[in-house]
């Protein structure tokens, strides 16, 4: 499921169906569905166990936010809508604004693409800059509260624990509280405790679907001159196991990123790091931090082990009052930039699954839509990273063949925009992947050359 196939926002849809929802987790993901349950909860209360400034510093608690982010667009035009003039929002607080068919320069299977017909409008910025403009439009709404530097100890439940009715919360000053809740949803991420609590009282765990990639990532600040808006998209790709991105960001930077796969990790210092560029294949990124200085002397850096996907849509049974979303569901290989568009499609998915039936039921209807939003994306980015013979896990299937023609398509779009166009738009989750199959795209990637 992608932009195309689920329908868009309309806030009329959803009628109060319940006084106090809390989502536990000022993630992307949390604040999305806090705005969606806004809609139809009275009170919203959002808890988060990190200080949240009132700025675009990173989370103690998002180690990966120093690292480049994409707001692919089905987040930015979900998230547009959720936040109308958001987009206008990023861009006044410092983001940048791009255009993706000839700003991004992509070099996979041995060559840059070619620019695509068509600009792509596409707004670029921190992900703590992203979040922070998206907690000050939430806070705007009304009954929506956002608690800092508070931490979810447990789920409350009914004696049988059929169902959730709150949780219990621990401040600063490690006084705690109960928040009584109609809806919790749990928006924590990778370390999410929901399976653990499931499985304690007698639901058991949802299956787990791991594809180990052994990702390493390391990030620096470079100085941007205010008129430079390129940006370089070049993933690693066999038989290259380095890759790099540089994107244009808020204070006139570009944050540059230089990963490895399976144990090729890239250094800790600014000098490793311009050497470890030196070895991708194609020039551009080591140029760049070359002919650049630094921002800051730090190097940032982050590891990614595994894609996982926890399978909450195959458990039998479900307490009601209880919702997961985000990457608490499925995590994806960062070098895609899937996180945020997948969360704010399953944050459109809820408030659809709001609109048909309120609470009733309301997380395993929810968990059956979500799992096709989880499916595109998984296809994308473990399909990509079986190209390696090194990757582990369960292989989707029918991803040979499919790597196989979107390695061709790949190598036909270094010279024709319109398949550079229909490559973009589905990394962007405009469009399913089957659409790179229509006739008129199947023609250009398959006729001789």
């Amino acid at each position: 499921m992608t932009l195309a196939s689920v329908p868009r926002y309309e806030r009329e849809r959803v009628a109060t169906v319940g006084d106090r929802a809390v989502v536990v987790g000022a993630s992307v993901a949390g604040l999305l569905a806090a705005r969606v349950l806004s809609d139809g909860f009275e009170r919203v209360t959002v808890v988060e166990r990190d200080s949240l400034s009132e700025d675009s510093t990173p989370r103690k608690g998002v180690p990966q936010s120093r690292h480049p982010h994409a707001l692919l667009e089905a987040g930015r035009a979900t998230i547009e809508d959720l936040f109308p003039g958001y987009c206008e929002d990023l861009l006044s607080a410092g983001g940048v604004l791009i255009d993706g068919a000839s700003d991004v320069k992509f070099y996979d299977e041995g060559d840059f693409l070619a620019d695509g017909p068509e600009r792509i409008p596409q707004y670029i910025a921190t992900r703590p800059l992203i979040e922070y403009v998206a907690r000050r439009r939430l806070v705007e709404f009304d009954g929506v509260t956002l608690r800092s530097e508070c931490q979810c100890v447990e789920y409350l439940t009914e004696s049988d624990a059929t169902a959730v009715t709150g949780i219990r919360a621990r401040d600063s000053k490690d006084e705690e509280t109960t928040i009584p809740a109609d809806l919790v949803v749990d928006a924590t991420g990778r370390t999410s405790r929901t399976p653990t609590w499931l499985d304690e009282h007698g639901y058991g765990r949802p299956p787990v679907e791991e594809v180990e990639v052994d990702v390493r990532y390391s990030t620096v600040d470079v100085r941007r001159p205010p008129d430079d808006r390129r940006a370089v998209f070049a993933p690693a790709s066999p038989p290259h196991t380095r890759g790099g991105v540089a994107l244009p960001v808020e204070g006139d930077r570009w944050l540059v990123t230089l990963h490895g796969m399976h144990g090729d990790n890239p250094p800790a210092d600014a000098a490793g790091v311009r050497e470890f560029a030196a070895d991708l294949p194609t020039p551009e990124i080591r140029d760049l931090l070359e002919a650049h200085p630094t921002a800051a002397d730090e190097v940032a850096q982050y590891p990614f082990p595994s894609n996982r996907r926890h399978r909450y849509e195959a458990l039998d049974r479900f307490p009601g009052g209880l919702l997961v979303l985000g990457d608490a569901i499925a995590s994806f290989n960062p070098i895609y930039g899937q996180g945020m568009s997948v969360a704010a499609l399953e944050a459109l998915v809820l408030h659809h699954t709001l609109a048909a039936g309120g609470r009733t039921d309301l997380a395993p209807r929810f968990f059956d839509r979500a799992e096709s939003v989880v499916d595109d994306a998984w296809l994308l980015a473990v399909g990509a990273d079986f190209q390696f013979s090194a990757t582990d896990g369960q292989k989707p299937r029918g991803s040979d063949l499919f790597n196989r023609y979107l390695s061709r398509l790949t190598r036909k779009a270094h010279t024709d925009g319109v398949l550079r166009d229909a490559l973009y738009r589905v990394i962007m989750m405009e469009v399913p992947p089957t659409s790179l199959l229509r006739p008129e795209i199947a023609w250009r990637v398959l006729k001789p050359t």
